[in-house]
């Protein structure tokens, strides 16, 4: 019984206060450092909700080693120092077996987990089942790396080998917390590579997300983040299937994320959903659908207060009323858009949004003048995207340029298209990406009557080498 359970479990070790993360925040208040913290995120697309409770907790030892998101910003923010400089514990002591003794029983949670919450819960929640827990961080937390390594087999094979045969459990913080991060990674992974490579590899943590649904969670606070990193996993599994051009298949996990979405009474996983569905009925060639899409996702995100949502949720509608030639919904709908993305960020904003900024709205933007056939207008907004995108986002630098170079190629301009398309390819080494290679191909076949203008001629040959994607 779970009662006895928590009765059973040792007292905790105390925390020991973090002085040298203290003394790096020197005369600045908890809150004016929690703002650098936000402002070093954004300098690397990241997305982290820091704010002065958090560096409390830091301060005082009850985080003793950082998510994997708030590292990537700690080492930007003092470069050349590690971890252990910032006075934090090795991530193999707060994360292993060992680690999680007796005296640690409640650590597999809530040291390394720093969601700022104050749900009560957390505090009495077991970790009796280490061995699972075990097996479940390596099916998640080991993802990111094992999809960046071609060599390495299919991921989540191990939480499905180790758990056959045995009775599920109920999952707790620890998994969890899991669960989220390899959403964040597979995000992060995908900004920097794109989606072919990862798509099929990302589909066994998915399975794992929903075995943990179905095991059920010890406490209501627990199961309904289960339900939102699965829903999440699914969206960004669709969207590695969309990318890659398996439209059946990213339909069918933007579908799996909306029931989950509506089953937990989710209105930020349903518009996201939502917004995911709207784009692939775009490119799937569906506008009216892409635009009822876009409008039930702008429903549910009303009441949940994010400006940038709202903003990119027009843009969503917008495309849908391009490809039904619909020049004055269009307009509209980017009108929208930019009202609501010079209100300017918030809190409110959703985490998975981080890749929406000013680059991205002219990319959007670009997109929809280019269905419309406005040539000069789109290549217009290729270029401001291409000019302000963040190089962390590897995959949407070779995005804009390779939508710049369509754009420029059909206004006629053949000796600037073979320029940015030659900066796209220079960025395919790093970029797996289906839709990106798609739209080269249409390129080269609008430049072929030009091969005698300037660099025409090394764009198509240079293009024509190119390995096909599978």
């Amino acid at each position: 019984m779970a009662s006895s359970t928590v009765t059973s479990a040792q007292p905790e070790r105390p925390p020991r206060p973090n002085l040298a993360f203290r003394r790096l925040r020197g005369k600045r208040s908890p809150a004016e450092f929690a703002a650098a913290v936000r402002r070093a995120a954004r300098e690397i697309g990241e997305r982290v909700s820091c704010d002065a409770r958090y560096v409390g907790r830091v301060e005082a030892g009850e985080i003793r080693c950082p998510n994997y998101a708030y590292e990537r910003v700690f080492l930007h923010m003092f470069p050349g120092r590690t971890l252990t400089d910032l006075g934090f514990a090795p991530r193999s002591s707060v994360r292993g077996r060992q680690a999680r003794s007796t005296s640690e029983s409640r650590g597999a949670g809530e040291p390394y987990d720093t969601r700022d919450t104050h749900d009560t819960h957390h505090l009495y929640e077991t970790h009796d089942n280490n061995e699972e827990s075990d097996v479940l961080r390596r099916a998640f937390m080991t993802s990111g790396a094992t999809v960046a390594a071609a060599s390495l087999g299919p991921l989540g094979l191990a939480f499905d080998a180790a758990a056959a045969g045995r009775p599920a459990r109920r999952a707790g913080t620890g998994e969890a917390g899991a669960l989220e991060e390899a959403v964040r990674r597979i995000r992060l992974l995908d900004d920097r590579h794109g989606a072919d490579g990862l798509y099929r590899r990302a589909a066994a943590p998915l399975r794992t997300a929903y075995a943990l649904l179905d095991a059920g969670a010890s406490r209501q606070a627990t199961a309904d983040r289960l339900y939102t990193g699965a829903g999440e996993l699914a969206i960004s599994v669709g969207w590695l299937a969309h990318d890659s051009g398996r439209f059946d298949d990213a339909r069918s996990h933007y579908a799996e994320a909306l029931a989950t979405a509506r089953m937990n009474g989710d209105a930020g996983l349903e518009a996201h959903a939502f917004c995911n569905m709207a784009f692939l009925a775009r490119d799937a060639g569906r506008p009216r659908e892409a635009v009822r899409a876009a409008q039930a996702a702008q429903r549910a995100a009303r009441p949940l207060g994010s400006a940038r949502l709202m903003s990119l949720l027009a843009l969503r509608e917008a495309g849908g009323w391009a490809g039904l030639a619909d020049r004055v919904g269009c307009e509209q709908a980017l009108v929208r858009a930019q009202t609501f993305f010079e209100r300017g960020p918030s809190d409110a904003d959703p985490e998975w949004m981080s890749f929406y900024g000013e680059a991205e709205r002219e990319g959007l933007e670009a997109q929809c003048w280019s269905t419309l056939g406005d040539w000069p207008r789109a290549a217009r907004h290729a270029r401001r995207a291409g000019d302000l995108q963040d190089p962390h986002f590897t995959r949407n630098l070779a995005l804009y340029s390779a939508e710049l170079a369509d754009d420029l190629a059909r206004g006629g301009r053949p000796d600037e298209a073979a320029g940015a398309g030659m900066r796209c390819l220079d960025l395919l080494g790093e970029v797996q990406s289906s839709r990106i290679h798609t739209m080269l191909a249409g390129t080269a076949r609008v430049l072929l009557p030009h091969r005698r203008a300037s660099g025409v001629s090394t764009f198509l040959d240079r293009h024509g080498a190119l390995p096909r994607p599978a």
